[in-house]
């Protein structure tokens, strides 16, 4: 490897642990179940994802699986997560450093029912206004992919029907708190609205967007 390698091959070092450690905090808070769910990061040309199959707590620095935008494998042995064509989706329309796929309990639940998850709470702005429900469709299945784009468009997560959710962001860090709000936003509304004879008041879409704005100023300066 020449010097010019090293700073890209620690790049993809670096993101890989974060992908592995994203993927047994996603398990560990109950977001998924076994291998259920995928956790990708974005290099370069790059993606580093969770492989088919093996489960997050015996993964290890030699167990790297990486492929090209096409999905062609360019790094490891193992077999990719059978979502690549989901993740692989997301970074070819947008500037998405990292994707976050689970199966969370309330967020399934809520995309069982609704088309579009109520406005229950301003953290519906963390994630760029209503988030909707994409129609159901096979894993793996470029139409399930297809459907996740249009439910996506001026968001960074959705729901996937009778699923899961996906999240994106500019960190692993940042998408995974974004599938961490929207599991919350679900389990709020289903618990409000799980009261006899009440109906969970709902904020307005001026609302929201006064919201929208107040959060691009918050925060530490930096």
């Amino acid at each position: 490897m020449s010097v010019s390698d090293q700073p890209r091959e620690e790049a993809i070092e670096r993101a890989w642990r974060g992908v592995v450690d994203t993927a047994r905090r996603s398990a560990a808070d109950g977001l998924v179940v076994g291998t259920s769910g995928n956790v990708s990061a974005r290099v370069g040309g790059t993606v580093l994802v969770t492989p088919s199959g093996v489960p997050y707590d015996r993964l290890g620095p030699n167990d790297a699986v990486g492929v090209d935008l096409e999905g062609r494998r360019v790094l490891g042995d193992l077999a990719p997560t059978s979502e690549l064509p989901l993740h692989l989706a997301v970074y070819r329309n947008s500037d998405a450093a990292a994707v976050v796929h689970t199966h969370a309990v309330h967020a399934t639940a809520v995309s069982t029912l609704v088309e579009e998850v109520p406005l229950v709470h301003y953290a519906a702005a963390m994630l760029g206004g209503p988030v909707r429900t994409a129609p159901y469709a096979r894993y793996g299945t470029r139409e399930l992919a297809d459907n996740m784009l249009a439910a996506l468009r001026d968001r960074t997560g959705c729901l996937l029907r009778n699923h899961g959710t996906v999240t994106y962001g500019d960190s692993l860090d940042q998408a995974y708190d974004r599938t961490a709000q929207l599991e919350w936003l679900c389990r709020l509304w289903l618990t409000a609205s799980s009261v006899p004879g009440r109906e969970p008041a709902l904020l307005s879409p001026a609302q929201l967007r006064e919201v929208t704005e107040a959060l691009k100023g918050y925060g530490q300066p930096g």
